[in-house]
């Protein structure tokens, strides 16, 4: 199966990446039972609401859809901005762009980086814009932040599943970015072996 070469061994190199239509799929199917998980914690907190259908609704509703478009490109902007501000180096460089096939925007990682810095850039989108929304929303019983929040946990699927095929890496190792595909190359040296 040529999905499953997400194991393969490239010279000095463990590739740990999946598909992105296959970590895109991934993503909803741990991602809708912790969307459910959240929305019945927020009903249990704040019970059931009503849906008014009317002109103001249907626009805030609208609003509400551009901006979580436009947030989608904005989760990969935090991956590279928290990868060149953590990295602290000046040859960090980043690319973003759009996979037309899968609809999949990303950023991608142009050299090799250490683990940990690559595991927090991973984990900073679904942090900002999916944990901190959704805890926002039990706090101020806001509906709108509410499904920003569930759907920004759903979108960082494929980063959760990256970071936990990483795991079981050492901190210290590199780590080089796949150019096409979810996930990453473990470097192997003499000493991380």
């Amino acid at each position: 199966m040529a999905e499953r070469n997400d194991r393969l061994n490239t010279g000095n190199k463990r590739d740990l990446s999946i598909s992105m239509l296959r970590a895109n799929i991934l993503a909803l199917v741990i991602g809708i039972p912790a969307a459910i998980v959240q929305l019945n914690i927020f009903i249990y907190l704040h019970g059931s609401h009503t849906v008014r259908i009317d002109l103001a609704a249907l626009l805030s509703m609208l609003l509400f859809f551009v901006v979580l478009i436009g947030s989608l490109f904005v989760h990969e902007l935090i991956h590279g901005l928290t990868w060149k501000v953590l990295g602290k180096k000046a040859h960090v460089t980043v690319t973003y762009g759009f996979q037309w096939k899968t609809l999949t925007p990303y950023a991608h990682l142009n050299e090799p980086v250490e683990i940990n810095l690559y595991r927090i850039g991973g984990f900073m989108p679904g942090f900002v814009l999916g944990i901190l929304p959704y805890l926002l929303s039990l706090a101020l019983n806001n509906n709108y932040l509410l499904w920003f929040g569930i759907i920004h946990t759903i979108a960082a699927g494929g980063d959760w599943l990256v970071l936990w095929s990483l795991r079981y890496e050492k901190a210290g190792r590199l780590v080089e970015d796949h150019p096409s595909r979810a996930g990453c190359y473990v470097i192997e040296t003499q000493e991380s072996g």
